[in-house]
């Protein structure tokens, strides 16, 4: 019987260090890859947990005195009388720049024989994108004002409360355009130039 039991001394010694040894070696490459898929990570090749690029959010607003990186190139002769363009400290806190469009807007309007007749321009505080993209887009724009002049009716195009309406409905209408053909809007304001209802 002395026998036997060093047989099983002999056969469970080798047993051990093997699963010594492919314990150790998991380990190891729990450590090894751990460390690479963190690495990885931290890279943000996987997982999405390294630095999270920045979203672009669309046109941004651009303060008084800073440079607006998506300013449109300047006209020649657009810099009459020689002097910088000096801004107030006072006010909105962010500059404001204009669009013009460049033709008149002339419509019938909703249930009357009267027309209108429109000189129009908008205001943005935000990048010069926008400005761009009202370009870009001014016959889509144009269209849509059209429609929108054409379904006003007369009382709102003779007093200062529908004039009021009026411009919300067209702000909103360019943002919308503009939102659909570009993913933002970013128009404040409607300003009639002329408004003339015959």
């Amino acid at each position: 019987m002395s026998a036997k039991p060093a047989k099983d001394d002999g056969e469970e010694k080798p047993k051990k260090k093997g699963k010594m040894g492919l314990i150790l070696i998991a380990v190891a490459m729990l450590v090894v890859g751990g460390g690479a898929v963190f690495g990885l990570m931290v890279a943000g090749v996987i997982g999405g947990h390294g630095e999270e690029k920045k979203k672009d959010e669309g046109p941004q607003l651009v303060k008084k005195g800073a440079v607006d990186p998506y300013a449109p190139p300047a006209k020649e002769g657009d810099s009459e009388g020689g002097g910088a363009e000096v801004e107030s400290e006072g006010g909105d806190p962010y500059r404001t720049a204009y669009f013009t469009f460049t033709d008149d807007f002339t419509s019938n309007l909703k249930d009357s024989d009267s027309m209108v007749q429109a000189s129009l321009a908008c205001s943005t505080r935000r990048d010069g994108r926008v400005l761009q993209w009202l370009a870009k887009h001014e016959l889509a724009i144009r269209s849509r004002l059209l429609e929108i002049l054409a379904d006003t009716p007369e009382e709102d195009a003779t007093t200062i409360e529908g004039k009021e309406r009026l411009n919300k409905r067209m702000t909103d209408a360019i943002n919308q355009v503009l939102i659909q053909k570009e993913g933002f809007g970013g128009v404040d304001a409607v300003y009639f130039r002329n408004f003339i209802v015959q």
